[in-house]
C-alpha cells in the first residue's frame, strides 16, 4: 500500500465510526471518518487516493446517491458498502452502481480487513494506469500532426512504403518521421510504441 492511502469512513453512528477507525488503523492504514456524504464531500479532494467505507443509509444525501454524485465529479475511488439487514435491496443497487463489496452487519473484522486491502489494492492498479496514461498523453502532445498519422499507420502494420504512398511522401522522409515518432514518444522498440498507443487508443487493435 502506498503511503498516501487513506480509507474513508462514513456512518452516522459515531460508535460504528469509532469501531471502524481503531480497526483500520490496527493495520497502520490512515483513517478519516464523516458522518454525512455531505461532510465527506465539502472535506474531499479527488485526487486523494485510497478507499470508501460507505453506509447505504445516511441523513441527508443517501451512500447511492453520495456514488452518483462521485460519478459526476468523475471520482473513481473504490467504495465499499457497510448495511444493515433491511438495507440489501439498496446495498445490490449500490453493487449495480460500481460497489466493489458489501458487508452486512454485524460483519467478521477480517471480512473488513480483507475488503480494505482489496480495495487498496484496486485503487493503487487504477492509479498506476492512470499516470501511466498521462504520460503516454503527454508523449503524443509533442508530435505533430503527420508524426501522429504516420504513428498510427506504424502501429497498424503498415511499411514504410505504403505509408509514403498513402501520405505522398518518400520512403526515407517516413524514415525520418519514424525516428522522430520513436524518439518524441521514447520507445524503445516497435512492440513497446504498439503498447503505448494501445494503452490510451485501444480501438487501433
Amino acid at each position: 500500500m502506498t503511503q498516501n492511502q487513506t480509507v474513508f469512513v462514513i456512518d452516522d453512528d459515531p460508535a460504528v465510526r469509532d469501531s471502524l477507525r481503531w480497526l483500520i488503523e490496527s493495520l497502520q492504514h490512515p483513517v478519516e471518518t464523516f458522518e454525512s456524504a455531505q461532510d465527506f464531500l465539502d472535506n474531499y479532494a479527488s485526487d486523494r487516493s485510497g478507499c470508501l467505507l460507505l453506509d447505504v443509509r445516511l441523513p441527508g444525501m443517501s451512500g447511492l446517491q453520495l456514488q452518483s454524485k462521485l460519478k459526476e465529479m468523475q471520482v473513481d475511488i473504490p467504495v465499499i458498502i457497510i448495511t444493515g439487514h433491511g438495507d440489501v435491496p439498496m446495498a445490490v443497487r449500490a453493487l449495480q452502481a460500481g460497489a466493489m463489496h458489501f458487508l452486512e452487519k454485524p460483519f467478521r473484522d477480517q471480512e473488513l480487513l480483507d475488503s480494505v486491502q482489496e480495495a487498496l489494492e484496486l485503487d493503487q492498479r487504477k492509479r498506476g494506469h492512470q499516470a501511466l496514461r498521462q504520460s503516454i498523453l503527454d508523449h503524443i502532445e509533442k508530435l505533430t500532426p503527420r508524426e501522429y498519422e504516420i504513428m498510427k499507420d506504424i502501429v497498424r502494420g503498415n511499411t514504410n512504403k505504403a505509408i509514403g504512398a498513402k501520405h505522398g511522401i518518400s520512403v526515407k522522409t517516413v524514415e525520418v518521421h519514424r525516428t522522430r515518432v520513436m524518439s518524441k514518444m521514447e520507445a524503445d522498440s516497435l512492440p513497446e510504441l504498439v503498447r503505448m498507443v494501445l494503452t490510451v487508443e485501444p480501438d487501433e487493435s
